[in-house]
């Protein structure tokens, strides 16, 4: 994957205070004296990039973390119709933020808060999108999972978040000539533990449990029912949606079924039918989790 040329890597869309961090205390730029990262603005071309990845519409809400002279929020307002907020610590860039959103017509639609990101509170968001250093990233990743509800998208500008892998990375090329990496996520839903679910008589039937590890968006599985082990396979989790398919012995052959469903809290619910066949009546699942097995995924 190509990255950003040298002078970018440190560029930033806004300013964070974390006096005496590691990342202030390991840069001389007079620029970083109290905040983390220095404001230098996004391009155009990722503002809109970023926004693209992101995949605005109605109702979403946006938060800006870091939004220095408050573009990306202005963006969002004015060309996809979202409510949407800026955070950073600078008071000059609040004021900057301000006067540009009423310049652009949409001071109504938008709002910028003078605060520490670490104490801020964007529960309520839909998307977030960030243009900080790696370190600061790594240290806002267990609230940012912690925090927000699974389907939380959330884009990066250049920097990445260690081992919680990208679901997706696109380039852009900027009016500079360097182009830059934009990262994309999907908060998911913790399915970590022990999940149990009875199926109706039958060939298949019998009661089932499920056993899950989680590595951020990645889960494994093994499991077992009244007549043996399963087999899972294809497990996957985006947002609060989880499938697998199970296999099983039944009769003396193998039963395939997918399982697909909605996470809330220790319940999934959805639906199952046999594997490779869309058009079947599916039927109705419903498992229930142990919360006592649950592990944090917020790392």
């Amino acid at each position: 994957m190509k990255k950003p040329v040298a002078f970018s890597v440190l560029l930033l869309a806004g300013l964070l205070a974390v006096p005496g961090s590691p990342g202030a205390q390991d840069l001389s730029w007079p620029q970083l004296k109290g905040y983390d990262v220095p404001f230098v603005p996004t391009p155009p071309e990722v503002v809109e990039g970023m926004l693209i990845l992101a995949g605005l519409k109605p109702g979403d809400v946006l938060y800006d973390l870091g939004c220095g002279d408050g573009r990306i929020v202005i963006a969002a307002a004015k060309k996809y119709g979202v409510r949407a907020t800026g955070i950073d610590i600078d008071p000059v860039r609040i004021g900057e933020s301000n006067k540009n959103a009423a310049e652009a017509g949409v001071a109504g639609q938008v709002r910028f808060i003078q605060k520490d990101l670490f104490q801020a509170d964007f529960k309520d968001a839909t998307v977030v999108t960030m243009y900080l250093l790696t370190s600061v990233n790594l240290r806002l990743r267990p609230k940012l999972l912690t925090d927000l509800k699974p389907g939380t998208r959330l884009v990066s500008h250049s920097f990445e978040m260690g081992e919680w892998t990208p679901d997706k990375t696109v380039i852009v090329t900027t009016s500079f000539g360097d182009e830059r990496d934009i990262h994309f996520w999907v908060v998911p839903a913790n399915v970590t533990g022990r999940w149990e679910w009875d199926i109706a008589g039958g060939s298949g039937g019998g009661h089932y449990v499920l056993d899950t590890q989680q590595e951020f968006q990645v889960v494994t599985a093994t499991g077992h029912e009244d007549h043996g082990p399963l087999s899972i396979n294809d497990v996957k989790v985006t947002g609060d949606a989880i499938s697998f398919r199970l296999d099983a012995a039944a009769d003396g052959k193998i039963l395939s079924r997918l399982y697909e469903g909605k996470v809330a809290g220790d319940t999934i619910t959805g639906t199952i039918r046999p594997a490779g066949n869309a058009k079947a009546t599916p039927a109705v699942w419903r498992a229930v989790r142990d919360p006592k097995t649950a592990v944090s995924i917020a790392k």
